[in-house]
């Protein structure tokens, strides 16, 4: 088993975790707040920060690739700081790379997507490096499980998958 670690922000951080959680291959799920200038961030005082979430998966069963595909199937990644009734720097759409390998597969795939004119509109995900992590309180984690009829603004799109064709270029 290889474990490797990735951490994204795709809007309200609760839809996200409940849809990639049951990914095969993917081993743990953390909520919280990255990518901004608050320390020690919580969900009442977390500045410029996004709901992230940070993940760890079997890289044997699930590629990086395939994650983020599979994460750019489930949020608007043309919206800048929103997402459905989201709005804000906490719900923008970004990619927090821990190593230049992540760091050429998103933006490979961001071109690719971009060329592939099935999206709405641009890709405005921000790829930028991984920084602190300030892991969400207790009530956050799991929210979706713990309330399954709290709000989401996720759900998976089968049209915004790139074809196998589609990546080769």
């Amino acid at each position: 088993m290889q474990i490797e670690k990735a951490i994204l922000a795709g809007g309200c951080f609760w839809g996200v975790e409940e849809l990639i959680r049951d990914l095969p291959g993917v081993k743990t799920t953390v909520v919280g707040y990255t990518g901004g200038d608050v320390r020690n961030a919580t969900y009442r005082n977390h500045g410029t920060h996004a709901e992230g979430i940070a993940i760890t998966f079997d890289k044997d069963v699930l590629s990086y690739k395939k994650l983020l595909e599979f994460f750019f199937q489930i949020h608007d990644p043309t919206t800048r700081n929103r997402q459905g009734n989201d709005r804000g720097t906490s719900y923008r759409s970004a990619i927090f790379y821990l190593s230049d390998e992540q760091k050429n597969t998103a933006n490979e795939l961001i071109a690719a997507m971009n060329a592939s004119g099935k999206w709405p509109g641009l890709i405005v995900t921000e790829v930028v490096p991984a920084g602190d992590f300030w892991d969400a309180e207790e009530e956050h984690q799991d929210y979706l499980r713990k309330n399954p009829y709290g709000y989401t603004c996720h759900y998976v799109r089968p049209d915004w998958l790139l074809s196998e064709a589609s990546m080769e270029k």
